[in-house]
């Protein structure tokens, strides 16, 4: 699906189905250096069963029109005007990583768009490495390759995807190796530089979800204790083992907390 934001294209997965009017919506949203392809199994899902979806790829990022936004609150205005340019009614918004962040703002910011959210992979405040930071910066490969040895969980560090003949450390990288130079370097300063999300997690009033992975290096479950004790409605949920990469490392387990959460689709 095609839509227009701020007078540049943006893509967005339906996971196949047409919008259905009046219908409720799901909006996925990736993170650093992602796009809409890691929610595969998760944006199907809801789509077939009574759902609008919107898999959306950032700006400057998949199929969306660059560049890419510099920081947290751009993308959380942006994600509000997606939903209005969509048509769609109040969304349940869930973001990964920096989408997640993303998702949390947009909730406090524009309440009166969203309906629920769901955090995979947050952290409050997230920083980054200097050496991470300092490599996306020179464009230099070297980046990509520390994000992906620490996006997953041991155990999938030696394969085990639940896709038979697929590698999940290198699909990551193929995905990653596609982004426009400059695009991991400001993803990934938006995270580092965002000191909102305790403000905005107070100021929530839609329920939230927020989904851990056990084994997380980029965001460690403790790096959300204060997100969790700062939401007012709140449900959570740490995966054994798991890894930032959770969508692709655990993709069920995420479906399952996912469907949990957000319910039955309400007819249209």
């Amino acid at each position: 699906m095609q839509l227009r934001v701020a007078g540049r294209g943006v893509y967005a997965y339906t996971g196949t189905r047409a919008q259905v009017p009046g219908q409720a919506t799901v909006l996925f949203v990736h993170g650093a250096a992602n796009d809409h392809g890691v929610f595969a199994l998760q944006s199907r899902y809801f789509a077939w069963h009574g759902w609008n979806v919107l898999a959306v790829d950032l700006p400057g990022h998949g199929r969306s029109e660059g560049p890419a936004l510099a920081d947290v609150p751009a993308l959380a205005d942006w994600i509000a005007a997606v939903v209005a340019a969509s048509g769609a009614r109040d969304a349940v918004l869930v973001g990964h990583s920096l989408g997640a962040l993303a998702a949390l703002e947009c909730a406090a910011r524009h309440p009166q768009a969203v309906a629920k959210i769901a955090l995979l992979g947050p952290a409050v405040p997230m920083p980054v490495s200097d050496d991470l930071l300092a490599a996306a910066a020179r464009n230099d490969h070297v980046a990509y390759e520390l994000i992906n040895g620490w996006a997953f969980g041991p155990g999938s560090q030696l394969g085990g995807n639940r896709n038979p003949g697929m590698w999940m450390l290198g699909n990551t990288m193929r995905l990653m190796e596609r982004t426009e130079d400059g695009v991991l370097s400001t993803d990934l300063l938006a995270c580092h530089r965002y000191a909102g999300g305790l403000a905005a997690a107070a100021a929530l009033r839609c329920p939230a979800l927020v989904v851990m992975g056990e084994r997380d290096m980029m965001a460690p479950p403790r790096a959300a204790k204060a997100l969790i004790e700062s939401l007012q409605d709140v449900r959570s949920a740490t995966l054994p083992g798991c890894g930032h990469s959770m969508t692709v490392e655990q993709p069920d387990a995420v479906l399952d907390a996912l469907r949990r959460f957000i319910g039955a689709a309400v007819p249209a």
